[in-house]
């Protein structure tokens, strides 16, 4: 029978005498390499280096070292860190190459020397190695260790240590701190910081939202270069239209822009054309996004179809309806209220939402939790009425129609409420609102 190649990596037999610690040549020696080489291919027992070491008479050189820590288990780690700890003069690189193991033994000791010791010295050592450790409980100390205002290395440090445990922080407090870092006045720091939202899954939502502050000239090109490495899937928007599938312009408008800022195909598709164009070949999957505002038939019922028909070409990834969203429920609540506050008088009646007649009881849910949020009541409207109902004309309050392009209610509406009936994406906030949650989709 043949026999097996084994790809384990052979180690010299034991030496007949143990090597001895008092044996081992300087540093300058020309042997040194070769007498390394022979103690780590040897089973030879620990403590007598470690003792040499705390004794002072071996000096822990980092390849002696290295040939050690292979060795130590985490009750040695801890020892050999205190007696780092102990020392007047310390090395400050000593740490990092005796505790890479993660243990919940040596991660309690790194915490209870850093709460101990507040000088820079032990602090810029031993945050890196306690976020390597990856327990959860940690990121409370390293997220203020890299806030508050100390030397820089301390706060460098606590940076690393945060990127060293990545996968284990709480992801929103993660994000936030990282972006308060990347507007920090030290380029370094800030640069790190950047690299490290890029590193978050949706990296792109974090980068975006760093974009839009004051930065330093070389963070803004470091900021830059990672937003366009980030993969950025083209969108397909879907939404009403007008008849014959007429789109307009403020739809128009949005996804050329939006296709500019994302540097990524945007297309747009109405559910009432009747004949609607082949979509194009794309390098990637095709994201999907609703931009309709109640889950009405085309929610329920059209949505699915599209879905199923479109799969299957494109690696469709279908996204929410808008009207689900809920920082788009908080900006109609919030242009609800500017509209109330520019008011010259107080109003006599209740805001209300204007929205296209709707059966369903989802529907019906819908629109009670959206005037929760935003304190309006809900109001039927047709939307292909050429006029209003005459209750409506004599409306003293905020009216805000449920309407992201010009429609026919809007255009009824008009004549009597003003720039108040205007559409919703010819409202700049709302329009803000929607272009920055677009853009910073993966």
């Amino acid at each position: 029978m043949a026999s097996r190649l084994s790809c384990a990596v052979s180690r010299t037999p034991a030496l007949d005498y143990p090597l001895d610690p008092a044996d081992l040549p300087s540093p300058a020696s020309v042997n040194r390499w070769e007498w390394l080489q022979r103690l780590r291919a040897d089973v030879f027992p620990l403590e007598p280096w470690l003792a040499a070491i705390e004794a002072g008479g071996v000096p822990p050189e980092s390849d002696l070292m290295v040939v050690l820590a292979e060795r130590l288990d985490a009750a040695d780690t801890v020892r050999m860190l205190r007696w780092w700890l102990a020392q007047p003069l310390r090395e400050p690189a000593f740490p990092q190459g005796i505790a890479g193991h993660r243990d919940p033994v040596v991660a309690t000791a790194l915490r209870q020397a850093l709460g101990d010791h507040a000088d820079t010295e032990v602090q810029a050592a031993l945050l890196p190695l306690l976020g390597h450790q990856r327990q959860p409980r940690d990121f409370d100390l390293l997220q203020l260790r890299a806030l508050e205002p100390a030397p820089r290395q301390q706060r460098c440090a606590a940076l690393e240590g945060l990127g060293l445990g990545l996968s284990v922080w709480p992801l929103g407090a993660l994000r936030s701190t990282l972006i308060l870092l990347a507007m920090d006045l030290d380029p370094g720091l800030a640069a790190a910081a950047v690299d490290g939202l890029a590193r978050l899954p949706d990296a792109r939502s974090g980068l975006l939202a760093v974009r839009s502050r004051a930065l330093e000239p070389a963070v803004r090109e470091r900021l830059e270069r990672r937003l366009r490495s980030v993969p950025c899937r083209p969108l397909l928007l879907l939404v009403h239209g007008r008849a014959q599938g007429e789109i307009p312009a403020e739809l128009l408008s949005l996804a050329a822009e939006l296709q500019q800022r994302r540097g990524a195909p945007v297309l747009l598709r109405a559910l009432t054309d009747p004949q609607p164009a082949d979509l194009p070949t794309l390098e990637h999957p095709l994201g999907l996004v609703p931009l309709l505002l109640l889950p009405g038939e085309h929610v329920r019922h059209d949505l699915p179809r599209l879905r199923h028909e479109l799969r299957p070409s494109s690696g469709l990834k279908l996204l929410p309806f808008l009207g689900s969203w809920p920082v788009w429920q908080r900006a109609l609540a919030a242009e609800l209220s500017r509209q109330v506050s520019d008011q010259p008088w107080p109003p006599s009646s209740p805001a209300l939402l204007l929205h296209h007649p709707i059966a369903s009881p989802l529907g019906h849910r819908y629109l009670r939790v959206l005037a929760a949020i935003t304190g309006a009541t809900p109001q039927e409207a047709a939307y292909g009425s050429d006029r209003i109902e005459a209750s409506l004309l004599a409306h003293q309050g905020a009216v805000l129609p449920l309407a992201l392009a010009a429609n026919r209610l809007t255009e009824a509406l008009t004549p009597r409420f003003g720039d108040a009936a205007a559409p919703l994406l010819s409202r700049p906030a709302l329009r803000q609102v929607l272009l920055e949650q677009l853009e910073a989709l993966p």
